[in-house]
């Protein structure tokens, strides 16, 4: 053994100064008070931390940051970017517009409510915190047009949803925040479960660490990542790890921009840095993958953050995780001159290019009557390749996860296809509260694969032939529709406020209505886009863009 080195310390994730534009929500519930030693010692109400919290899980389900829809503007504005790539980008913006109006959310899964804080040394509370930000979470949720997500275990195998969002995850550290012994600092988040399960945990060894393996993995990897979460994704790849559970938070951390004033080299002290030559050279994978902003194109991701992290000699964890075009989050403070919160973008109207829709695509887009009958609807959507882009008028029947399981149980019993599911097109999404004067909340798509395990069942008795919603699905869906003749069309993920506004004209409940959102309905609904992903020939726009392009290593 060679003889110990000597003490040095350096926190795991020094960042630099901070930068962030704040604004003052409040200055009340916050003292100064002197103790011993000439020492200030800041105090805080309960109070100031639930009006924080409240402010700030608005803010973030109705506003995003600057940069972000300037890089959405970006994609339109680039003549390399693919047709459906400034479809995507342009939707996202008109929905930021919507959302930014304070009434529907700017998706309808509106998350589980994250919340990072660190408190200094000097700041006093009644050492409630996690209490008080909980209130404010349960604020927020029960006043806004919000959607309860979150199921309370009864037992190993019943759950019943909380009806608030409640439980928060809330952590909190005794720490100085960038040095100040009298601040309070934190990250909020809303975390949809369309990108949350888009969080990745790989156990690796030492020979991932040289540049051609590297390459090779990532490529393997992000692809797996398919478009579930509705991308452009802001995507973090942390290498490295003093513990499993450590690498995934700070790729969490990471893809919310939080570590972006990371050093950007590594030291013997042995602290986490951004490789940004690696950033660069995965941002260039990704634009090659070929899927783009969801349907084609070079946009899969609107950047990269890659932190290297000091890690055991025996383990090499590599963490992935993504932000989705619901990039939610945003950072507050609460210091002696009040309680502070990170200035979002309330006007994103000015990030809208002047031109036309028909300036930016000239695609060919098909319309298609939802009120004829199946066969006829089928018939029309076999006379056209993948990537086709459709515009959908008509009705459609909305059933996900739960409902799936209950129609399965029942034809599992031997009983026949619900009527609703044979003569309609299936969307699989969950509403958001509908504000009043409003035919439906927020009403984008949720995730598709979770519904794969049903497609072969119901289309072998007649039903979901033509299925809508976001993301790639599994070979089993797509040997079903070439068997049965049925297609899957995928929804922009992202923009649920604009389709609540624009698009969906009814709603009504059909089924299961103790159900919540989680019941069968069926809406009506106006030049609702959407793209043919999988056809009734066993073609799959995502099978082609998900094998192997690299043929080169780094460096």
């Amino acid at each position: 053994m060679s003889s110990a080195a000597d003490f040095s310390y350096a926190p795991l994730l020094p960042t630099g100064p901070d930068q962030t534009e704040y604004r003052l929500i409040t200055d009340e519930g916050v003292d100064v008070v002197h103790g011993p030693g000439g020492r200030r010692f800041l105090t805080v109400d309960p109070a100031a931390l639930t009006a924080l919290t409240a402010e700030a899980m608005h803010d973030i389900a109705h506003f995003l940051r600057p940069a972000h829809l300037a890089q959405l503007r970006s994609i339109i504005d680039d003549p390399a970017a693919s047709p459906n790539d400034r479809f995507v980008a342009l939707d996202l913006l008109r929905n930021a517009n919507i959302a930014a109006g304070g009434v529907l959310p700017m998706c309808q899964d509106t998350g589980t409510a994250i919340v990072m804080g660190k408190r200094g040394r000097h700041v006093l509370t009644d050492g409630s915190d996690a209490e008080a930000i909980s209130r404010g979470v349960w604020q927020a949720y029960t006043r806004l047009n919000l959607r309860y997500s979150q199921l309370a275990p009864l037992t190993m195998w019943e759950e019943r949803n909380t009806g608030s969002n409640l439980p928060a995850q809330v952590e909190l550290y005794a720490e100085d925040p960038d040095g100040h012994p009298d601040a309070y600092k934190f990250l909020f988040m809303a975390k949809g479960g369309g990108s949350a399960n888009k969080s990745y945990l790989y156990q690796e060894t030492k020979a991932l660490l040289n540049p051609t393996r590297m390459m090779q993995f990532l490529e393997e990897k992000l692809r797996l990542i398919g478009t579930s979460a509705c991308p452009p994704y802001h995507l973090a790849v942390v290498i490295g790890g003093t513990s499993a559970e450590y690498a995934l938070k700070t790729a969490k951390y990471a893809s919310a921009k939080y570590l972006d004033a990371l050093p950007t080299a590594g030291s013997m002290t042995a602290h986490g840095f951004r490789d940004l030559e690696l950033e660069a050279e995965v941002l260039e994978l990704t634009r090659n993958f070929g899927i783009g902003a969801q349907f084609g194109g070079r946009y899969f991701c609107h950047d990269v953050r890659v932190v290297r992290l000091p890690r055991h000699g025996a383990s090499c964890p590599v963490a992935i995780a993504v932000s989705c075009s619901a990039d939610r989050q945003a950072v507050a403070k609460i210091t002696p001159s009040g309680v502070w919160l990170e200035r979002l973008e309330t006007d994103p109207a000015r990030y809208l290019p002047e031109v036309t829709e028909a300036q930016l695509d000239a695609t060919e887009v098909v319309r298609v009557d939802l009120n004829r009958p199946m066969d006829e609807i089928r018939a029309e959507l076999s006379k056209y390749p993948v990537k086709t882009r459709l515009s959908l008028s008509g009705p459609l029947v909305v059933a996900r996860d739960i409902a799936h399981a209950k129609i399965a149980e029942r034809l599992d019993a031997g009983e026949s296809m619900p009527q609703y599911l044979r003569d309609h097109a299936v969307y699989y999404a969950g509403p958001a509260k509908t504000p009043e004067g409003y035919a439906s909340g927020s009403f984008g798509p949720t995730t598709a694969g979770r519904m794969d395990a049903y497609v072969e069942k119901f289309q072998a008795a007649g039903g979901s032939m033509v299925m809508l919603a976001k993301g790639n699905r599994s070979a089993q869906v797509t040997r079903s529709c070439d068997q049965h003749g049925g297609f899957y069309l995928g929804s922009i993920g992202g923009p649920a406020a604009r389709l609540a506004q624009d698009c969906i004209k009814h709603v009504e409940v059909l089924e299961y209505a103790e159900l919540g959102m989680e019941a069968v309905w069926k809406i009506e609904v106006e030049d609702f886009p959407a793209f043919i992903v999988v056809d009734d020939k066993g073609n799959d726009f995502f099978a082609e863009v998900t094998k192997p392009v690299l043929t080169i290593g780094r460096r």
